[in-house]
């Protein structure tokens, strides 16, 4: 069986590994390139939505969730179309500074 002979379940759903899985599972399309370089980033972000549509709509019928999830899945993905994975901070090598670190800014506002 295929994937887009995959039944729309949430069983179904939570048998996916790779985000070429999902993509697929939701009929969603997508640069294989883009995937391969932002993967890790576009399925943390994924992860955060869906917890957030969980959280918000805890009592939607399963086919009003996955479609909440798909609209989260294509977010994910079009939030690294327009900024990179240093810009959204998602984890946290990216979100913590080394004590023994200057910035180019703040040796700038230093000089000012």
């Amino acid at each position: 069986m295929t994937t887009t002979e995959t039944a729309k379940t949430l069983e179904n759903f939570q048998k996916l590994i790779d985000a070429e899985d999902y993509l697929q599972f939701f009929d969603i399309k997508y640069d294989r390139d883009f995937v391969n370089i932002n993967r890790l980033h576009i399925l943390k972000q994924f992860s955060l939505l869906i917890k957030e549509v969980d959280k918000v709509f805890p009592d939607v019928t399963e086919s009003e969730k996955l479609e909440k999830y798909r609209l989260a899945l294509e977010e994910a993905y079009e939030v690294f179309l327009t900024s990179s994975p240093l810009e959204t901070k998602l984890f946290k090598v990216f979100q913590s500074k080394p004590k023994n670190f200057v910035s180019l800014d703040e040796l700038s506002k230093k000089a000012n």
